[in-house]
């Protein structure tokens, strides 16, 4: 979780673990970010190398190029290959655009 939290750091956004708390939401841009699942290794019948999955939503009130190209400049740094989407929220008046990629656990 170190290494994740590294790189969020490094995108310099307010940013929370899956949420923020109701009413304490900053202004977009912000990121929540997730680990809502594992592809981990097997070997001998036990988890020989841990992986999580890793969700970072990036949310904004109007499309953002630079934002994302930001976000994406950081992902690469560190040798991240990403899958990416975005859909509009209606309900919120909010994009969120989803990297979706596998991390290492470190320990």
């Amino acid at each position: 979780m170190d290494s994740l939290i590294s790189i969020m750091e490094s995108i310099g956004i307010p940013y929370a673990y899956d949420h923020f708390a109701e009413g304490e939401s900053p202004d977009p841009p912000f990121i929540c970010f997730l680990c809502p699942g594992s592809d981990n290794f097997p070997a001998d019948g036990r988890v020989y190398f841990k992986v999580n999955q890793v969700h970072i939503e990036l949310y904004t009130d109007e499309k953002n190029p630079v934002t994302e190209d930001h976000v994406e400049a950081v992902l690469d740094e560190r040798g991240i290959f990403y899958d990416k989407t975005e859909v509009w929220i209606e309900s919120e008046k909010l994009y969120e655009v989803l990297y979706s990629f596998e991390m290492e656990v470190s320990e």
